[in-house]
């Protein structure tokens, strides 16, 4: 019993260590509060503010359970071991190994403890430089991101989209929702090349084409970031809709823009212009958000304007498909020679390369 009892004091210590990293304590806190927030008899007067709150409530209990449940278990099982019954060996051998393995497993939610890796995410994708290759690419892109959206059950909703001239997008904003979302996509933040045989062109010429995936934590609390309204511009406008010549088209659509950093968001789906409204704000102040953790300030009033060209230029994977067949990030260097598979979504390996990446590295 002697090597089980170091073992089971080993897991408990590295689990106890675990939950400290990710404030486990201080999750269920918050969990506890709000707990007692939805038993309130006016909880649901505000149907919007309480399915946010239901919603976090659903993700901290995501967050903590299965921290909950291995301490627990870790717990009996020290306890029986202490007992010392040699009838008991083989049964507490088998559960110690048991245990050893989930936790395992639960090792890799060290690699999302940032400060918003539990968050929802808002991914939005830009064709570059290179006219319908590129936007032929950012659309290649979006379907890529919707399959693994798919793969891995996560919500997605599309916030905004614009079609290209000829082909593809010239844009789009997706709201992504499932758990450590934020933590797992902010991998793909950055420029994306792709190298191939242009379709588009009559010489079937090899063609360079970049775009831009934006990846940001959803701030959707207006508590978590303080915006002075005054620094707010609001316009609104008219906001086309499907069936041509001012069909369906409605004054819903919202532009506002945060006048100390210039910052612009504009949302024109054919929702109403309050709701137009409460996305773009949220989408602004998810974008304040990354800005300050980007440069390291603390208000919002120490923030300068993003620096546009230098994120650009932030190339971060390559995808190649002519002269030869290569997938590589240039930040892990972690590289697939199955592209296709890539393109369909099969992202896992390059999220978990990533995630050791920043983690050994501090990025």
């Amino acid at each position: 019993m002697q090597e089980q009892s170091k073992k089971i004091k080993q897991l408990l210590k590295s689990v106890s260590e675990a939950t400290d990293k990710l404030k486990i304590d201080a999750l269920n806190k918050q969990l506890q509060e709000l707990t007692a927030e939805s038993q309130q008899s006016d909880f649901w007067q505000d149907p919007e503010h309480a399915k946010g709150v239901m919603q976090q409530i659903s993700k901290l209990e995501n967050q903590i359970k299965p921290w909950l449940d291995i301490t627990n278990q870790l717990n009996e099982t020290s306890d029986l071991v202490e007992l010392g019954d040699p009838k008991l060996e083989k049964e507490l051998s088998d559960q110690i190994a048991n245990l050893d393995k989930k936790f395992e497993e639960l090792k890799d939610l060290l690699k999302l403890s940032g400060p918003y890796d539990s968050n929802n995410a808002i991914v939005s994708i830009y064709a570059g430089a290179g006219g319908t290759d590129a936007q032929d690419w950012a659309q290649m892109l979006e379907r890529m991101y919707l399959r693994f959206f798919e793969k891995n059950n996560f919500k997605v909703s599309i916030v905004d989209r614009s079609s290209g001239d000829e082909a593809g997008i010239k844009s789009v904003t997706m709201e992504v929702q499932g758990n450590y979302v934020f933590g797992k996509l902010k991998s793909e933040h950055g420029v994306h090349r792709l190298v191939r045989l242009s379709p588009y062109n009559s010489d079937n010429l090899r063609q360079t084409s970049f775009a831009k995936v934006d990846v940001l934590p959803e701030i959707d609390q207006p508590k978590d970031l303080e915006i002075d309204e005054k620094d707010l511009k609001i316009d609104t406008f008219r906001s086309g809709g499907h069936g041509g010549q001012s069909v369906n088209t409605t004054d819903s659509a919202v532009r506002i823009t945060h006048l100390p950093t210039k910052i612009t968001v504009s949302i024109q789906n054919e929702r109403s212009q309050l709701q137009n409204r409460e996305t773009a704000m949220t989408i602004l102040r998810s974008r304040l958000v990354a800005l300050k953790i980007e440069q390291h300030q603390e208000k919002v009033d120490q923030l300068k304007g993003p620096n546009q060209s230098a994120e650009w230029g932030n190339q971060i994977r390559n995808y190649v498909l002519h002269p030869y067949k290569q997938v590589k990030d240039l930040r892990s260097k972690y590289e697939s020679s199955d592209p296709d598979a890539v393109l369909n979504g099969e992202l896992d390996s390059f999220i978990d390369s990533y995630l050791e990446y920043s983690l050994s590295t501090g990025k």
